[in-house]
């Protein structure tokens, strides 16, 4: 087993070999699970700052876990958590709650007072993340979605109510 000790953060380009290497599992593994999934390509200054930032994680230099945020709604200062992976072998670890973690440290001290992603009912790993750091069930944010299969979810980052 690899020593969990040497896992990193780094900021990097979505576009960057190793963020789009993982994306696009995330894609095969949203494809595989579901039959479909959201494309993986995506304007790489979405995530970049200051509207954003995408982080790869590490583990003996070798890019392991990745997600990002973007802002979804400046006038409510809310930001999306998008695309968020871990290599099957290294899942139930921490490494996504260390990863979403700093997301929202990043997102809370760039000005956001929210955040939202959305998974789906199948993503038992994710829905339980997502929980275990406090997202809370809220309304379907994005229209077309299957209300069988997909969950959105928010966070209060800054003390403030939560959206209706």
């Amino acid at each position: 087993m690899t020593n969990l000790d040497h896992f990193v953060l780094r900021p990097r380009r979505y576009d960057h070999p190793h963020a789009a290497r993982l994306v696009r599992a995330l894609f095969d593994d949203q494809t595989q699970r579901y039959g479909y999934a959201d494309p993986f390509e995506a304007d790489p200054a979405g995530y970049a700052p200051p509207r954003g930032l995408f982080l790869v994680g590490y583990l003996d230099d070798r890019p392991v876990a990745c997600g990002g945020y973007r802002t979804y709604d400046v006038r409510t200062r809310t930001v999306e958590i998008k695309k968020m992976y871990t290599l099957p072998e290294l899942r139930g670890h921490g490494l996504g709650e260390r990863i979403i973690t700093e997301l929202e440290q990043h997102a809370r001290e760039s000005g956001a007072r929210r955040s939202i992603l959305e998974t789906g009912v199948r993503n038992i790993a994710a829905l339980a993340l997502y929980a275990g750091v406090g997202y809370q069930p809220t309304a379907r944010y994005v229209c077309g979605r299957d209300p069988a299969i997909n969950r959105a979810f928010i966070k209060d980052l800054a003390g403030c109510p939560a959206m209706p």
